[in-house]
């Protein structure tokens, strides 16, 4: 993928979160005041049971080390005697103290639990990396629903906000966490940004805000879940490794959804990382089933999924084959694979060529209906949009983000203001303010490129009973669930370990959960997957 890391960070700011937003002189205070938490009541439907639940929503500060988390207190205020007590009784300005993070949260707890102890607990972010987590607060298994029951540009406010009848407090309590400086969390101290905004820094903060939590709420025997979305994959591989081999905290279950480990293998920086061409291959599934959903094809088939396995089959057969000759492909072997691509495609063969075969996502979402002057999603590739410039090779815009994103952060604001009584004259980050910071891509020493599949393998390794699963959406171009298969097919684990790794797909998106089917094939999934490995002797 990319050797630089300004060039990575850049990157990945643009390409897995959604948006930007700028924060006021408060967001950027040096000193933010700490708000109480805030406790309500709610209930919710599901499946035909009332769910009464306490909804808790607050922050909880940890530090940047061990150490430093060790030497604050319960309340996220140093303990006396320590040194971090010494430095903030000291005349230094606030910024010139150790860094911390505040780190925003809800959290969901049933009500009327017999023995909370045993009650599933599961941690849920999105990943960006910089990005809150309302989109999987507002969108997926909380008690409440952003509605997008289409695959169009939503109309303007006022949004619908609804009880979410699939929401996963029918099998688990929930604490939906935003990383480190979004949210209504902040960082303070000396050089904060650098130690928190890192794949390692920001793994070893989630891991320091689970144990405080546990410890907060007395969740220790509870058993544990990690949910993760996009980059969220990449942290809950980090975490799982930390929280297992570094505090002692066996998890019962991994749950991923839209994931990526492997970044030389993204395709949208395909084409600028040459001779790496399992991009491509990985892709093409996503590609297919995009141009099956547009209706793109010469030969439109009747049912997607029996086209996919056709797919992927040829993707990792003569396609990958063909790609690995390079230039000794011949060019009556290149016609023949440019005219297969077509049929999978719907790109013109001339284009297929002028590619070398090669179709970057952006390529992909550009051209596939130039000819109507759209531009087709990336984030979930059944959405639409106008072509911002007919004229560019490459899409300059992700109409999914476009059409979902408002409605997400404004039913945000109103719902954590209105009904959780939290973030009066506050303002709310859906991303972070990188401000000319970069995100430290280096990982565990590794000199070539992101790749964090090892840290779940050693956590599978050393807890040989933990359990993954698996999701993806078939329109998501931002991870294709093929690369998702075929990293999770190659992890550093033993034969033995792989039938723990279940997968799931659905006919929707990065964000399955904003298709009303998908969304309820998600909680059905999840919950029982977690039904199934609750129990310590399962």
């Amino acid at each position: 993928m990319h050797k630089s890391a300004p060039l990575l960070a850049a990157f990945m700011a643009a390409a897995l979160t959604t948006s930007v937003f700028a924060a006021d002189d408060t967001a950027k205070a040096a000193t933010p005041t700490i708000a109480a938490d805030s406790t309500t009541d709610g209930s919710v439907t599901v499946g035909g049971q009332k769910i009464a639940y306490q909804a808790v929503a607050g922050t909880i500060t940890v530090g940047a080390t061990e150490d430093a988390d060790a030497q604050l207190g319960p309340d996220g205020n140093p303990q006396p005697g320590t040194d971090a007590a010494l430095a903030a009784a000291s005349d230094k300005d606030s910024k010139d103290k150790p860094p911390v993070a505040r780190m925003f949260y809800v959290a969901y707890f049933k009500k009327d639990v017999t023995k909370t102890e045993d009650r599933p607990i599961t941690f849920l972010y999105n990943g960006g990396p910089g990005s809150s987590t309302v989109w999987l607060h507002m969108g997926s298994l909380g008690p409440k629903h952003v509605v997008t029951s289409s695959d169009q540009h939503l109309a303007g406010a006022p949004y619908k906000l609804v009880d979410n009848t699939d929401s996963l407090l029918d099998t688990s309590d929930l604490v939906f966490i935003d990383m480190p400086g979004t949210g209504f969390g902040r960082l303070v101290g000396k050089d904060k940004e650098k130690a928190f905004w890192g794949i390692d820094e920001d793994g070893h903060a989630f891991a320091r805000f689970i144990a405080r939590f546990i410890t907060k709420y007395n969740r220790w025997n509870s058993p544990k879940y990690l949910f993760g979305e996009s980059y969220g994959t990449t942290r809950s591989s980090v975490v799982s490794n930390i929280l297992e081999n570094e505090k002692s905290i066996d998890l019962n279950g991994v749950i991923l959804l839209s994931q990526i480990f492997n970044f030389g293998a993204d395709i949208d920086a395909s084409r600028l990382n040459p001779g790496i061409d399992l991009p491509f291959e990985t892709g093409l599934p996503t590609y297919a089933a995009t141009a099956w959903y547009h209706h793109k094809l010469p030969n439109q088939p009747a049912a997607l999924e029996p086209f996919l396995k056709e797919v992927e089959e040829y993707a990792f057969g003569e396609y990958a084959h063909a790609l690995a000759l390079g230039t000794d492909l011949s060019a009556s072997e290149k016609q023949q694979v440019a005219e297969k691509l077509h049929e999978y495609t719907g790109l013109s063969v001339a284009y297929l060529l002028k590619a070398d075969l090669r179709v970057s996502g952006g390529g992909f979402t550009k051209n596939l209906q130039d000819d109507e002057g759209l531009t087709t999603g990336r984030l979930d590739t059944r959405y639409s949009g106008p072509s911002l410039d007919p004229l560019s090779s490459e899409s300059e815009y992700d109409p999914q983000s476009s059409a979902i994103s408002s409605a997400y952060v404004a039913l945000f604001n109103d719902y954590v203001r209105r009904d959780l009584k939290y973030g009066e004259g506050q303002t709310y980050l859906p991303e972070a303010q990188f401000d000319g910071h970069e995100w430290d891509f280096k990982h565990a020493g590794n000199p070539i490129s992101v790749n964090v599949s090892a840290d779940l393998a050693t956590a599978m390794k050393t807890n040989p009973r933990l359990k993954v699963m698996v999701n993806g959406g078939y329109y998501d171009l931002a991870t294709p669930f093929y690369a998702a298969y075929y990293e999770d097919k190659h992890l550093p684990i033993p034969q033995s370990l792989a039938s723990n790794i279940e997968f799931d797909w659905y006919e929707s998106g990065h964000m399955v959960y904003v298709k009303d089917d998908s969304l309820k094939q998600l909680h059905d999934r999840v919950s029982t997957f977690i039904r199934s490995t609750e129990g310590g002797n399962k």
